[in-house]
């Protein structure tokens, strides 16, 4: 499969590379891609929600009541799940999320959700992009000229340009990662994934 190299001005740079079939043309599997997705929202969640049972309420430890005469049902402790202000049965504990998968599932996921994008036209090949300075707004040029700028876009680079991230660092629906640390999430959540030259030969080694 091959796909045209566009620039930054969005006009085609008469340059061709070619997507290995094995990463970019296979039948993707639905299930990897939502257990590692699954795993990434796991793995994000801070788990420390808590809340305070009847041994941790601070109150009087009295019999409120006589136990019997009052014809009502027996109480022995203000501190009582059955009281306004008491502790709470079976709340929220801290608790860790987080749980692993298998190398080989995680790289399926992510040639699947690659794959999907190909399928959807929602991939691009892109030359090397960089900055001097951050600069949000040459940074929406781009976009625009790439006609991404009304899409969640994910831009795939092969190393860390730290003025690359920077200009794109305010914008909600616009994420600059490197080849290295691209996920799932983040290749399924964008609607349109812009995949640097050198980037495209790291995915590969990665992937293959």
């Amino acid at each position: 499969m091959e796909l045209s190299v566009i620039n930054k001005d969005g006009k085609d740079s008469k340059k061709k590379v070619k997507l290995s079939d094995t990463i970019y043309g296979i039948e993707p599997n639905d299930h990897a891609i939502y257990l590692d997705v699954k795993q990434h929202l796991a793995n994000r969640r801070q788990g420390t929600s808590k809340s305070k049972e009847r041994a941790e309420i601070s109150g009087s430890t009295r019999k409120i009541k006589k136990q019997k005469g009052t014809g009502t049902a027996r109480a022995g402790s203000i501190k009582s799940p059955l009281f306004r202000g008491g502790g709470t049965v079976f709340g929220p504990k801290p608790r860790d999320y987080s749980f692993k998968l298998n190398k080989k599932l995680k790289k399926l996921a992510r040639r699947s959700a690659l794959s999907y994008k190909v399928k959807d036209g929602q991939l691009q090949i892109i030359e090397e992009i960089n900055f001097e300075a951050p600069k949000t707004k040459e940074f929406i040029g781009i976009l625009s000229n790439l006609k991404s700028n009304d899409k969640k876009t994910l831009m795939i680079v092969s190393d860390l340009n730290k003025n690359l991230y920077l200009s794109s660092r305010n914008l909600q629906g616009a994420k600059v990662v490197t080849a290295s640390d691209v996920n799932t999430y983040d290749l399924m959540n964008a609607k349109s994934v812009l995949i640097s030259e050198g980037a495209l030969e790291k995915i590969e080694t990665i992937l293959s």
